[in-house]
């Protein structure tokens, strides 16, 4: 798994300045690149923004024992974390300079169980992209086997910085 910077701390995140001089598609780059902190999350969930493109976006990761349910499998959360995550910034790529987004809702179908230590694809698609919501859908597949674990979709909210 490629090193990705992530916020370890709260002065590694950027402030409002920072964030509303950067379109969506600037600012998912910067991160992308190293040159902006990540989100925190990923760090404790194991994943990595992957790729970035105007309405589209990839994370992956690999969940491990820490993100197991007391049954043992993987926690229904690692799978909607990741998906949130994919989603919005997805619809944060077709933002313009000023504008932020916040998730409205978002749903999550678990199609099959994970193993810890698989590699996953959390890829998302912005469908709408409008002055004051955001849609997009998005899945979870295997990078190795190709096999679908979860599907998802999300309206978000688009609002001034």
């Amino acid at each position: 798994m490629p090193e990705q910077y992530v916020a370890r701390r709260p002065a590694d995140l950027p402030g409002p300045e920072e964030v509303s001089a950067l379109s969506g598609l600037e600012y998912m780059r910067a991160i992308l690149e190293g040159r902006m902190a990540g989100a925190p999350i990923a760090g404790v969930m194991d994943f990595y923004l992957h790729s970035v493109e105007e309405g589209r976006v990839a994370f992956r990761g690999r969940p491990a024992f820490e993100h197991l349910n007391p049954m043992g499998g993987v926690h229904g959360g690692w799978y909607g974390t990741l998906l949130d995550s994919a989603l919005g910034c997805a619809v944060a790529t077709t933002l313009p300079k000023g504008r932020v987004y916040t998730t409205l809702e978002y749903k999550v179908n678990i199609t099959r169980a994970l193993k810890p230590g698989t590699l996953i694809e959390a890829e998302a698609r912005v469908t709408h992209a409008g002055r004051t919501t955001g849609v997009a859908e998005g899945w979870l597949r295997g990078v190795e086997d190709g096999k679908l674990y979860a599907t998802g979709s999300t309206t978000c909210i688009i609002m001034g910085a």
